[in-house]
């Protein structure tokens, strides 16, 4: 199967980053994160750690999150916004992963 035909299937049946679930939608899910995701300093409320947790099941969604064009538009610090499972003190995190130009702290 070429590359093209495998892009297409995936697109069809919607078997992405984050599965079935479009990534703007997983982005606008952790909307609570906006504050912590600009601010290295800022406290991350429970209900973004909440999101990360579950986002966090798809690790390759997260990334693909952080990474989008919505993020960017939002503001999105990337640098930051990686170490928000870290500051959230989830275990599972995949740290060492790279994630574009970031690794996961």
């Amino acid at each position: 199967m070429s590359m093209w035909s495998s892009f297409i299937l995936q697109t069809a049946y919607g078997a992405g980053e984050c599965g079935k679930t479009p990534i703007n939608t997983v982005a606008l899910s952790l909307s609570p994160c906006i504050g912590a995701a600009n601010n290295a300093k800022a406290t991350v409320p429970p209900a973004c750690c909440t999101q990360v947790k579950k986002v966090l099941t798809m690790p390759a969604c997260m990334c693909a999150v952080f990474l989008s064009p919505i993020a960017k538009q939002a503001g999105i610090n990337p640098a930051v916004a990686i170490s928000i499972p870290k500051r959230c003190k989830i275990a599972n995190r995949y740290a060492g992963k790279k994630c574009g130009r970031y690794i996961v702290p």
